[in-house]
C-alpha cells in the first residue's frame, strides 16, 4: 500500500509494433514506483483506444507501425477532448525518422531516441506527465531546428498570431523554444517563478496552444525564432 507521501502514479500507454520493444519499455517504466504501464498497443489505432480506455496520462509512441501509424494517432489523441490529459512522447531513431517535425506540429509533446539511457527515459516520461518542459533540450532544439529549416518555403500563417501577445509574452516564448523551463525563464528576464509560469500560462491560452511542445512549434512557424539561429 502507497503512503501518503507516495507520488502519484502516472499511467502510461506503451506503443510499438514490435513486442520487444514493448516489453522492454514496460519493464524499465513499472521498474518506477510512480509509473504504470496500463496497456501495450502495437499500432496508432490501438494506441488511441488504449490512451481512452485507460485514460492515460503518457503515450510512448513509436512512428511507423502498420494500420495507423504514430502520427496519425498523436493528431487523433490531440483532438479528442476525451484524450485532454494525455501527453504523447514519441519514440525516434531521431536520424532516420522524416516526420518527427509533424509530429509536434499534431500534438506531440516531446521525442525520446531509442537508445536514451533508462533512467533518462523515465525522467522524460515524468517530464511529459507533469507538462513541465520539453525535454531533454539539447536534442530537441537541434532536432526541431533541422526539421524546422525544411518547412520554410511553406505558406506560414501564424505570424499574425504574434499581434495577440504582450511584448514579454513573445520574450517567453522564443525562450520556450530554446528549451528554457520556467525558473530559468525567470533567471533570465528577472522575474518570478511565478511570474514566469504566468506568462507561459497566458500564451498557452491566447495560442490556443496544448502543451509547451506547441509554443515550440509556433514560435518557429510564425518567425519569432529562426532555425539555426543562436
Amino acid at each position: 500500500m502507497r503512503n501518503a507521501t507516495a507520488p502519484a502514479v502516472t499511467r502510461v500507454v506503451v506503443a510499438d509494433d514490435q513486442a520487444l520493444l514493448r516489453g522492454g519499455f514496460r519493464a524499465l517504466l513499472e521498474s518506477a514506483p510512480d509509473m504504470e504501464v496500463v496497456a501495450e498497443a502495437a499500432d496508432g489505432e490501438e494506441a488511441v483506444e488504449a490512451a481512452r480506455r485507460h485514460c492515460a496520462d503518457v503515450v510512448l509512441m513509436d512512428i511507423r507501425m502498420p494500420r495507423v501509424d504514430g502520427l496519425e494517432a498523436t493528431r487523433r489523441i490531440s483532438a479528442d477532448p476525451a484524450l485532454a490529459r494525455a501527453k504523447v512522447l514519441i519514440v525516434t531513431t531521431f536520424e532516420t525518422d522524416e516526420y518527427v517535425y509533424e509530429a509536434l506540429r499534431a500534438g506531440a509533446s516531446g521525442f525520446l531516441l531509442k537508445d536514451t539511457d533508462p533512467a533518462e527515459l523515465i525522467q522524460a516520461v515524468r517530464v511529459v506527465a507533469r507538462g513541465d518542459a520539453l525535454l531533454s533540450p539539447s536534442v530537441t532544439r537541434r532536432l526541431i531546428e533541422d526539421i524546422a529549416g525544411r518547412a520554410a518555403s511553406q505558406p506560414l500563417r501564424k505570424a499574425l498570431a504574434l499581434g495577440n501577445l504582450t511584448e514579454r509574452e513573445r520574450e517567453v516564448v522564443a525562450l520556450v523554444a530554446q528549451g528554457m523551463s520556467n525558473d530559468e525563464i525567470a533567471a533570465k528576464l528577472f522575474l518570478s517563478p511565478l511570474t514566469a509560469k504566468t506568462h507561459v500560462s497566458r500564451a498557452m491560452s491566447k495560442l490556443e496552444a496544448r502543451d509547451r511542445a506547441q509554443l515550440v512549434v509556433f514560435a518557429y512557424e510564425s518567425g519569432l525564432v529562426v532555425p539555426g539561429a543562436g
